[in-house]
């Protein structure tokens, strides 16, 4: 019999989780319909102008994620959410507005995915180091498990509705849909009761302040060494971008296909993230988090040999179940491991890994695609996980051995 999650008995969390549901699927609506209409706008397979939005969201996370983290350690999250959230709706409605009016280019788009870039690089650490202010320290693993289950819910609904509102109302609506689906964030801030967190950063908004940032999380070997598997896998294995051209010019799907293929791995993600919400405690959490990352290179490389639409769904939702646990367990273990008034800067300087990677390794596929061939790239990339797996194993024996428990975790401040 399934159980009510230990997490959302906490209101403040649960607000936040619901409203996270709408707004994903909003935005996952956005990012699927963003590269069909790159591939439209092309008029012809082109990796390359693909492979260019991956370098627009990543190059303004770069700039400021560091600053970012700061802010998010030395002022109120909830409002700084609210801001970025504000502006992120703004972006959409933007990208709304060109497209109805028939005025809009490749360029806008990469314009505007970078101010959204800008947003996202002071909204993560704000909101993923306030989620351990909104409930107790035992129900953090619970937290994140929900927190995926959110996240992948909005991307499986969000491109299969997006590929439908495509086909049948157009561009512009994915771009409208997505601006009011930001409303159910805001709500969620504004309901909110008062949020404990730990403003004593005495640097504030200055170098020396994001230094102790980089030097917290280069001594905690642990928490470092699931930033580097995190950014090599996402570098290697992201295929996200070439699949317009993998639905339209090698599986001749249309866009409700293409909008399948953009959710398998959200579908994989969801049916993991659920089991996991019913466990009270995940041991060996080290060797779960390595095999899921060997998982994701190995299921890479069967879609990426893959000619068959069915086979290349569950190969992407094997790839998203393996994903799934991998991103618990390492959020969980960094989120413990830091204390309250270094957390927003050490989940900015994630971000720059966890972001990095995927956006950056749609610019490698896109060169290596239009080189070497679509299927090339994502095979290479299957295989590049492996690679980067074993290295990272034996850089890091720590990685395999760790088993742990949140109650044994309570971190002292650092200045």
């Amino acid at each position: 019999m399934l159980k009510i999650p230990p997490s959302l008995t906490h209101r403040n969390f649960r607000l936040l989780w619901l409203g996270l549901i709408i707004s994903i699927a909003g935005s996952q609506m956005q990012y699927v319909a963003i590269h069909w209409h790159i591939r439209d706008l092309t008029g012809v397979p082109d990796p390359l102008a693909l492979g260019g939005i991956g370098l627009a969201r990543i190059l303004p996370i770069i700039i400021f994620s560091a600053i970012g983290g700061v802010v998010a350690d030395s002022y109120d999250r909830k409002k700084i959410l609210f801001i970025t959230q504000s502006v992120q709706a703004m972006v959409a409605v933007g990208l709304a507005l060109l497209t109805f009016g028939g005025q809009i280019q490749i360029w806008h788009i990469y314009l505007l995915t970078a101010t959204q870039g800008a947003a996202n690089a002071f909204d993560l650490p704000a909101r993923q180091a306030m989620v351990p202010n909104l409930l107790s320290p035992k129900d953090l693993p619970n937290a994140f498990s929900l927190t995926s289950i959110a996240f992948n819910i909005g991307a499986v609904f969000g491109p299969v509705l997006g590929g439908w509102v495509i086909a049948t109302l157009g561009m512009g609506f994915t771009y409208l849909i997505n601006a009011i689906s930001f409303g159910a964030v805001l709500l969620a801030l504004l309901l909110m009761r008062d949020i404990p967190q730990d403003l004593k950063n005495p640097s504030g908004i200055n170098f020396a302040a994001i230094w102790d940032g980089v030097k917290f999380i280069y001594h905690r070997k642990l928490i470092f060494s699931t930033m580097i598997m995190d950014f090599f896998a996402t570098f290697f294995a992201s295929a996200n971008t070439m699949m317009p051209i993998i639905a339209r010019d090698l599986l001749n799907v249309g866009e409700v296909g293409y909008g399948w293929l953009m959710s398998g791995q959200a579908i994989g993600s969801v049916i993991t993230g659920l089991i996991i919400s019913q466990l009270s405690e995940i041991k060996k959490q080290g060797a779960y988090f390595l095999g899921s990352v060997g998982i994701f290179g190995l299921t890479t490389i069967i879609f990426g040999l893959s000619n068959s639409f069915y086979l290349s769904m569950f190969a992407l939702m094997i790839m998203g179940s393996a994903d799934s646990i991998s991103t618990i367990i390492r959020n969980t273990i960094r989120q413990l491991q830091t204390p309250d008034n270094i957390r927003g800067r050490m989940t900015s300087i994630n971000q720059i890994f966890f972001m990095g990677g995927p956006q950056l390794g749609e610019v490698e596929a896109g060169v290596v695609g239009s080189l070497f061939g679509i299927q090339t790239a994502i095979v290479t990339g299957g295989i590049g996980t492996i690679l980067a797996l074993i290295f990272i194993m034996s850089k890091f024996p720590i990685l395999l051995s760790y088993s742990s428990h949140p109650s044994e975790h309570s971190p002292e401040i650092v200045k």
